[in-house]
């Protein structure tokens, strides 16, 4: 313990005695001076000479310097003794704002230690030019700044002292600003900004100038500075529009909130000096501002309500701008929108006079209306045509501006057309063109100008014979196209006498309807057609008529009976004949002969057997009725034949009749022809049937005579496109027209004969007796059938005719 205490004290002792030494021995101080900025590895002196050190020592002895802070500046050759500069050498940033800059630096020996102090003092080169602390110095004046008025500049900075600082400024050329250059207490130089000529910041709003600082070394070196100076506004300048007065154009019913104009004034000044408020002024009318709006911040006129030409055309405002200045000021421009007229109205018709019902013989241009044409649009958009349908009785002719009249241009005829809807179309001459419409209905009045028609010129209406009285014939309607009383018909039966008959006591029509009745029942055997006329009128004034031909034709019902006229018998009576036995095969036995006065197709005959004893003896013509044999008699051939043949008509249901006729054979042959003589007829037996054929001749002739007197009668007449009325049964000979005659010869052993003449079924056939030779025999000639009327002889009656033959001897 106590020995390393006396070790602690030693050591004290040690270095207290150590330090007395170096200070004793570095209170000598060695001074240099060297120019900063030297080159690294320049020699600064001999340090080993000026210190009297043995150079050969100085790597033994550790010759070093210290370091200043941090930094080794200097260094000493260990082998020359020499001291260089190991680094860069800044005065200025070893020395900052001094003017004297002394490095101190203390060099150190070993063995023995000695510290010597060394002064190395930096000498200042002019190697920084002067600067200023910004690059740009800002300035606000206001324009309003008086001249004269002083501005304080930041001055420059040249970290170089004496003659290498600053020593003067340059100012650039300016006619506003100027400067003056002050130097201060501590011999620094800066320069005052000096305004002399008023400023106007709406001329020029910024002034751009360059300050120059120069130092005074060899060569100078220079710093420049802008310096913007910024003139302040002042509210001096109103706002003004680029132009005192707009006109604007603007289409009608532009949409609402549609821009019209965007206005634009603008104010010299800047900030609130120069932000602007639009509003309408006093002189703007109350409807200019509902239908328009004001953006007060940026101008803009927006449409605000409808826009229609035809209401205001012209719309005249004044703008006023304001700045939001102090003190404001204000400018104000005149706005004119013309309203220009698009084409949005639709033409309109009006009429003004106006015939709903005309009559149809209204004549041909009469006006029947009147109508007026208007559209509230302008120019081509207002400019209306006006047409009517195509292809009607009607034309429109203008009376004066917009006003037409609607005439008449063609007859008119209620019949054809009843009434006339006329469509006035209005078109207008704009784009698009616009049109509008209004139908009217003419109705014609009716005037009777129309002859009542039937539906045909010529009736030809078949009645069934037999038909009851009062039945209805046909309804013959005609038909009137005129209105009311004009078109009320009532028929008449146009009197004609036929054969001293009125039409009206056969025939009868309903004078409203044209039913035709017939008054009585009809007998085809009797008449066999009418012919009449009917005629309608009207109930108009003077009343039309027009009348047709009526043809009535009576139509054959099967009503009658076959009538067996040969061989004759009285009725309910059996004929009986006699044959001699020897006759040949295909000798005429009998001949039946019937007639039917009905029509022809009614009327044809055809015969058969009811009832024959013998069917191989005797054979009957279907179509003649002739009975022949087939073969010759025999022994053991009865004495006595019973036939009965039943004729029957063509008719729906057929009639008939019948006849029996009894044969029985003698054995006496008859003698021949060629032996005959004429026998004298006995009138006496045969009375009644010479009184029929005196009767049949005498009505011939009376009907003969009736018909002659009624052609004379229908000839003196008016000729009329009708039939003359067919003569009744008994009238008409009409035999004689085609009637050929054929004989066959009927052989009878009665004493007596008698001759007639038969038509059947409106063919004539006749029967007559011939005297034969030496008088035993008399001879029956007939009409064949086949040679009858033929059906087309519509208006020809059956007639009887009988004819007295004489004998030949009396010939």
């Amino acid at each position: 313990m106590d020995t390393h205490i006396s070790a602690c004290h030693w050591q004290r002792y040690v270095s207290a005695f150590l330090t007395l030494y170096l200070l004793h021995s570095a209170s000598t101080v060695t001074h240099y001076s060297i120019p900063e900025e030297m080159d690294i590895g320049s020699v600064v002196a001999n340090l080993a000479a000026d210190l009297n050190i043995d150079v050969n020592t100085l790597s033994r002895r550790k010759m070093r310097l210290d370091n200043i802070a941090n930094k080794k500046y200097l260094e000493i050759n260990k082998e020359t003794g020499e001291l260089f500069i190991f680094e860069r050498i800044d005065r200025e940033y070893l020395c900052i704002s001094k003017s004297t800059c002394v490095l101190k630096l203390d060099a150190t020996i070993d063995n023995p230690i000695r510290i010597f102090n060394i002064e190395v003092e930096i000498l200042d080169i002019n190697d920084n030019a002067p600067h200023f602390r910004r690059d740009t110095i800002h300035l606000d004046i206001s324009e309003s700044t008086p001249v004269g008025e002083r501005f304080s500049l930041n001055n420059a900075v040249d970290p170089d002292v004496g003659s290498n600082s600053i020593k003067t400024y340059y100012f650039s050329e300016s006619d506003h600003f100027n400067i003056e250059i002050q130097s201060g207490r501590d011999g620094s130089k800066f320069a005052d900004l000096i305004l002399k000529k008023s400023l106007d910041r709406e001329e020029q709003n910024v002034h751009s100038l360059i300050l120059t600082a120069v130092d005074g070394g060899v060569p100078a070196r220079s710093g420049t500075v802008s310096i913007v100076v910024r003139v302040l506004d002042t509210n001096d300048n109103a706002p003004q529009f680029d132009k005192d007065g707009y006109t604007i154009e603007l289409s009608e019913n532009s949409p609402i909130g549609s821009l019209v104009v965007k206005l634009n004034a603008t104010d010299l000044d800047e900030g609130l000096n120069s932000e602007i408020t639009y509003l309408f002024s006093l002189y703007t009318s109350e409807k200019t501002q509902q239908t328009f709006t004001l953006n007060s911040d940026n101008g803009e006129i927006r449409v605000k309500d409808m826009v229609n030409y035809e209401d205001f055309k012209i719309y005249d405002m004044e703008i006023i701008a304001r700045d939001k200045g102090t003190n404001s000021l204000s400018g104000q421009c005149k706005l004119t929108i013309l309203i220009t007229d698009m084409n949005d109205n639709h033409p309109e018709i009006s009429v003004k006079s106006f015939q709903s019902t005309i009559k149809e013989n209204i004549e041909v241009d009469t006006i029947i209306a009147v109508v007026s044409v208007s559209d509230k649009d302008s120019g081509n958009n207002g400019v209306v045509d006006i047409r009517i349908n195509d292809n009607l009785p009607f034309a429109l002719r203008e009376s004066s501006d917009n006003y037409y009249e609607l005439v008449v241009s063609k007859p008119l005829d209620r019949e054809k057309v009843p009434e006339y809807d006329i469509t006035f179309t209005v078109t207008d001459r704009g784009t698009p063109q616009l049109s509008d419409n209004e139908t009217i209905t003419v109705e014609l009045l009716d005037v009777n100008d129309n002859v009542p028609r039937f539906n045909q010129t010529f009736y030809t209406i078949p009645v069934m014979e037999n038909n009851a009285p009062g039945a209805l014939l046909a309804s013959l309607t005609a038909l009137d196209p005129d209105l009311h009383e004009n078109q009320y018909l009532v028929y008449f039966i146009i009197e004609k006498d036929i054969v001293n008959t009125s039409m009206s006591m056969l025939f009868s029509i309903n004078p409203e309807n044209g039913n035709l009745y017939a008054l009585k029942t009809f007998d085809y055997e009797i008449e066999k057609e009418f012919l009449f006329h009917i005629e309608a009128r009207d109930s108009g004034v003077p009343p039309l008529s027009s009348n047709v031909t009526v043809h009535i034709i009576i139509m054959d019902q099967n009503d009658n009976t076959p009538v067996i006229v040969s061989p004759w018998r009285a009725h309910g009576t059996v004929v009986e004949e006699k044959i001699p036995r020897n006759t040949d095969k295909g000798s005429l036995v009998a001949k039946v002969i019937a007639i039917d006065t009905d029509s022809v197709h009614n009327s044809r005959i055809s015969y058969q057997f009811l009832v024959n004893t013998d069917t191989t003896l005797f054979s009957l013509d279907q179509y003649n009725g002739e009975i022949r044999t087939m073969r010759m008699f025999s022994y053991r051939d009865a004495r006595y034949q019973r036939l009965i043949v039943i004729a029957k008509d063509n008719g729906e249901p057929a009639l008939s009749a019948t006849v029996t006729i009894k044969l029985s054979t003698v054995e006496t042959a008859l003698k021949s022809y060629s032996d005959m003589t004429e026998v004298p007829l006995e009138y006496d037996i045969f009375s009644d049937l010479n009184l029929y054929l005196v009767i049949g001749l005498g009505s011939v002739s009376f009907l003969l005579l009736i018909t002659i007197l009624v052609t004379i009668v229908l000839k003196c007449q008016k000729p009329k496109p009708s039939k003359a009325a067919p003569p009744s049964r008994n009238s008409v000979i009409s035999s004689e027209r085609n009637s050929t005659f054929a004989d066959s010869t009927l052989v009878s052993n009665d004493a007596y004969w008698y001759s007639m003449f038969l038509a059947e079924t409106r063919k004539g056939k006749m029967v007559v007796r011939q005297p034969v030779p030496k008088g035993a025999r008399y001879v029956v000639s007939s009409l064949p059938r086949g040679t009858g009327l033929t059906d087309t002889s519509d208006s020809a009656a059956s007639t009887l005719q009988a004819s007295t033959t004489t004998s030949s001897s009396s010939s």
